[in-house]
């Protein structure tokens, strides 16, 4: 009996620790396939985590709003190179574009003050067409008779007599504030007004969008009369219109003694498509010019510039 009870203890203790030493290889294993335990079990007060992949980075290339946005700034970059070669070696100027199909504005000196000279008849277009909004009606036939060759052949008796009917200075002043034009400055002589290219192409805006204090029909009757301006007058913006595309206008010139004798030439005006691939409005403004055609020459060549770094 007592060596059976020795062999039966010494029995218990080998599969004692038999087991302790199985217990033993799965926590070493912890692998999780052939180990005892799981391979997430802590052991002795260890609490580090199980280790896990770490993901993989990964790279966004830029949205194509962005790659747009990269590329207007880089052709308006190679725009200004243009435009500062050419101001190296001609009298002074400003441009400015607005681009209604994208959005997109470029101007250069837009800020710039200069005299409008006859450009300031499409402000007192603006003016008298919102006059006669406000007043419920159409315009008039004797306001209509003057305000055709007015910007169809650029009268002056005709704009002297509009610009007083609707209230001169003063008038004019707070119908451009309607129209959101903020740099323009209206003179008493109508001709000396001041105004910046980014001003003018507010103007124009105002000509063409549906949020404009002018409704459809006065847009309209402006589009009408700036694309339909006598043949001699048809130089400045049209000159960048390709064929297929309409252009509106409205130039000035003039000389001043103030200026030497010099020059102002401004070419104003819109360019679009049946389309709607090509909405772009477009002001040059020019003073110290040699001679009227020379200020031409140089208005038409700023105008191309744009088309061709902006490709619009």
């Amino acid at each position: 009996m007592r060596h059976t009870r020795q062999w039966i203890l010494a029995l218990a203790m080998v599969i004692i620790v038999g087991g302790v030493a199985l217990i033993g290889l799965g926590i070493q294993d912890g692998r999780g396939g052939s180990g005892l335990l799981p391979s997430s079990l802590t052991i002795g007060g260890d609490t580090s985590s199980p280790r896990t992949a770490t993901p993989r980075a990964t790279s966004r290339g830029p949205s194509p709003e962005e790659l747009a946005k990269a590329e207007r700034a880089r052709r308006a970059k190679k725009l200004d190179e243009a435009l500062k070669q050419v101001a190296a070696e001609a009298p002074e100027f400003s441009v400015a574009v607005l681009n209604r199909r994208t959005g997109e504005r470029y101007s250069y000196r837009g800020s710039a003050a200069y005299d409008t000279a006859s450009i300031v008849k499409v402000q007192v277009l603006a003016c008298l067409l919102l006059r006669a909004q406000d007043e419920d009606r159409e315009l008039t036939p004797g306001e209509r008779a003057l305000a055709e060759p007015m910007i169809r052949r650029s009268d002056n008796d005709a704009t002297s007599k509009l610009f007083e009917q609707l209230g001169g200075r003063i008038a004019v002043t707070r119908c451009n504030e309607r129209l959101g034009l903020t740099e323009t400055r209206v003179s008493a002589a109508w001709g000396l007004t001041t105004t910046t290219v980014d001003d003018q192409v507010t103007l124009l805006d105002a000509l063409a969008d549906t949020r404009s204090p002018l409704d459809a029909d006065s847009r309209q009757t402006a589009f009408l009369m700036m694309s339909t301006v006598i043949e001699s007058q048809q130089w400045g913006v049209p000159e960048v219109a390709e064929r297929g595309e309409a252009a509106t206008v409205k130039n000035g010139w003039d000389t001043r003694t103030a200026d030497g004798g010099r020059w102002a030439v401004n070419s104003i005006g819109r360019v679009v498509s049946a389309d709607d691939q090509t909405d772009v409005s477009i002001a040059v403004l020019s003073h110290g010019n040699p001679s009227m055609n020379a200020g031409i020459e140089l208005v038409e060549r700023v105008a191309t510039l744009t088309r061709q770094h902006l490709k619009y």
